[in-house]
């Protein structure tokens, strides 16, 4: 390819990405794609540790509700239980909860008074799978949800 004739000569027109320059977009990308993939692993960490407080609060309060409608207390902790957990199925979080449900205010000498029960769930979620580097294997999560009791049924 020639260009304008200067001074009776031509000059020849470099197509573009000729030249000292060629090669640097990849180059580039070889510097920035681990960082790209990093943050990427920070965001999706981050996006799956927020989804999985959501579920955590829910299968929290399930727990506590489905407790609170219990008559005893051994059925009020093996309600909150099978509610947590399939709350957190639901939600598709892979986890094995833990379930504590207080239940001192099903004392039946407290018939009459205000009561509560309260539950607090505990799992641990998987974080393995990413690639990050300094990221922990797993995230141990917990929520409590505290729902009344009625103060006039039988405890």
């Amino acid at each position: 390819m020639t260009g304008p004739e200067q001074n009776g000569s031509t000059v020849p027109i470099k197509p573009p990405g000729s030249g000292r320059d060629g090669g640097n977009a990849a180059l580039e990308l070889v510097v920035l794609a681990p960082v790209i993939l990093f943050l990427l692993g920070l965001v999706i960490a981050a996006g799956r540790t927020s989804i999985a407080r959501g579920a955590m609060d829910a299968a929290a309060r399930d727990a506590a509700r489905q407790a609170s409608i219990s008559l005893t207390p051994g059925s009020a902790r093996a309600a909150a239980l099978s509610s947590a957990q399939a709350a957190l199925s639901a939600d598709g979080l892979d986890c094995k909860p833990v379930v504590h449900v207080d239940t001192r205010d099903f004392n039946p000498a407290t018939v009459g008074l205000p009561g509560k029960v309260t539950a607090t769930v505990w799992c641990r979620v998987p974080l393995a799978d990413l690639v990050v580097p300094g990221m922990p294997g797993s995230m141990l999560l917990h929520s409590t949800f505290t729902s009344p009791l009625d103060p006039f049924r039988e405890r």
